[in-house]
This record gives C-alpha cells, structure tokens and sequence, in this order.
C-alpha cells in the first residue's frame, strides 16, 4: 500500500516523544495536524497504532516503529541524494581530545578534488544520528558498537598509545611502561569517562581506573590539566602532537602496544556521490603510512576486530 510519508513521520515524532504536544513542536505543526496525521495512517493500516491518554505504541505500533524508521531514513536519503552532487562532502568529527583532524587533514589535502567542509560533533551516537537524519553526509572517529541501522563504517587508522606523565612523576625515567604497570592507578581525563569507550574497556582489561576531572578544552590545555596535580597520569596517541611542554613526558607503552582505532563511517542508503572517492584516499594514504599494522602478538584492540588485508 502507499503510504503517506507526513503520516508515517507524525508516528514516528509521537512514539519517539510519547507526547503529542512535544512531537508537534519538533515537527513544526499543530498538535491537532499531528493528531490528524496519526487518525488517518490508523485509517489506512486498519490497526491502532498508539494508546490514547497515557501515550504509548500499542503492539501494532511497535512492530511498525522500526519499519518506519527504516522508510523515512530511506525517503530523507532519496531528497539528499538529489542535491549532493555538486555540493561538498560535509564531515563531522569527533574525539576531540584526541585530534582527529590531523589523521583526516592529510588524505584530503592532498585531494583538491574532494570538496570537503570538516565539522565538529560531540559524540559517536550524535554523529550516527546525523547521518541518518542527513543533515552531514560521513563522520570520523572512534566507532564502536553498537551502531544502528543503516551506517556502513570502514576502519582507517590503528595508531598506537603512550602514558602521559609529568617530568617528577616516578615513571618519568621509564623507557617504556607495559599496561600492566598502571593495574591499580588512576587514569585521568578532562572528559566524561563512560563517553569513553576505549578508555573504559582499557582500564577494564589492566586494572586502571579512569578518573574525570574538568572541562574537555582540547590537546591544547592537556598540559596544563595533567600538571595541576604532580601524580596525574593519561593516555595520549603516539603520534598525535602535544604543545611544546617539557613538563611533560610521554611514555611507550608496550607488551601489549594498545592500539587506537579511527574509523570512516557514512550511511548505507544513498551515500554522496564522492564516499568511494574518499575511503580509496583513505586506503592509500593508509597503505603508504602503514596505518592499519596489526599484530595480535604484539598489539591490544579493545574488542575490535583485526584490520582485513
């Protein structure tokens, strides 16, 4: 049967909000349009699809919720796709602290070709919901499950983590610390720690414990935050850049090398006509740098899975 999208959405707004008034808002109608919307698509499905008065999907309208979904996700693409060419590939980014900029600056740098605006997201599920809703059209960072419906994701760099201590620190002389080494100590971050998936699952694995402590304001203030407190120790990639602090000693950690993974995530329906361009960049800026070297033997993953050949 046709169904009318207007309808499907109205639904949709409500079971996500189980309020009509706050589904019209988000919509920009009236509660009574919505309530309209909502009478008619039962009309046709010939089924109530949510309860009155104390608002929630009756069965029928949980078994339809995912469908439909699935529907406006795919209609949302179709719009899109017709007016991506043309346009530039918008890309958000997120793990801040971590710098993903300078892992994706250089593959479309050297690619005048690849029109790109570059913006910033707060977390993995807010950028997942922003492809799907296509208001950006590919996302980089660390992706991890679980991830909905409808985004495709390819892994692009594998980068190794060092200990970030202060110069007194009693592991400032080390020449290198196992992770074993920190069983025990606090890991501290200016960042929300269960936003942190591999920072969580690292101190699951070795014993750390992972310690908040201030605003996220960027590698740029790290320093200044890992100093305030002269037993501080973080976690830092290897080859991301601090600001020229000699106060400040990284340290390798190895036995077993964890491994920070970045990823290229975009979504699967109607993806911008330059996401093969761009993850073939990826691929071979990734093959000349050895960005995706794994060896089980030697290196730790956080669950992930090793980088296909």
């Amino acid at each position: 049967m046709d169904l009318d999208l207007g309808q499907v959405r109205a639904f949709v707004a409500v079971a996500d909000h189980l309020h009509f008034g706050r589904a019209a808002e988000e919509l920009a109608i009236s509660q009574q349009a919505v309530s309209k919307r909502l009478a008619r698509l039962e009309a046709a499905l010939g089924v109530p699809l949510l309860t009155r008065g104390n608002v929630e999907p009756t069965g029928a309208g949980r078994r339809f919720l995912e469908p439909a979904r699935e529907l406006l996700r795919a209609a949302d693409a179709a719009a899109g796709a017709v007016h991506a060419v043309g346009r530039p590939l918008r890309i958000d980014l997120w793990g801040h602290l971590y710098g993903p900029a300078r892992t994706v600056a250089p593959v479309i740098g050297a690619r005048p070709e690849l029109d790109v605006e570059l913006g910033m997201s707060r977390d993995l599920p807010a950028a997942a919901a922003a492809l799907l809703r296509g208001d950006i059209d590919a996302a980089f960072g660390r992706v991890h499950p679980p991830l909905p419906d409808g985004v495709a994701h390819r892994l692009v760099r594998l980068e190794p983590v060092d200990v970030l201590v202060a110069a007194g620190h009693p592991l400032a002389a080390a020449s290198s610390v196992r992770p074993s080494d920190l069983a025990g100590r606090d890991l501290w971050f200016p960042a929300a720690v269960d936003r942190l998936d591999f920072i969580s699952r690292f101190c699951d694995e070795f014993g750390a414990r992972a310690v908040s402590g201030g605003a996220n304001l960027g590698v740029e203030h790290l320093p200044a935050g890992l100093l305030a407190e002269p037993g501080r120790i973080t976690l830092f990639p290897a080859d991301a850049r601090l600001p020229g602090t000699p106060e400040v000693r990284a340290i390798p950690l190895v036995d077993p090398v964890p491994l920070y993974a970045w990823s290229l995530m975009w979504p699967r329906q109607s993806p911008h006509p330059m996401i093969p361009a761009l993850v073939k960049r990826f691929a071979e800026h990734g093959r000349r740098h050895r960005w995706l070297e794994y060896d089980p033997a030697r290196d730790w993953l956080p669950g992930e899975q090793a980088p296909a050949d």
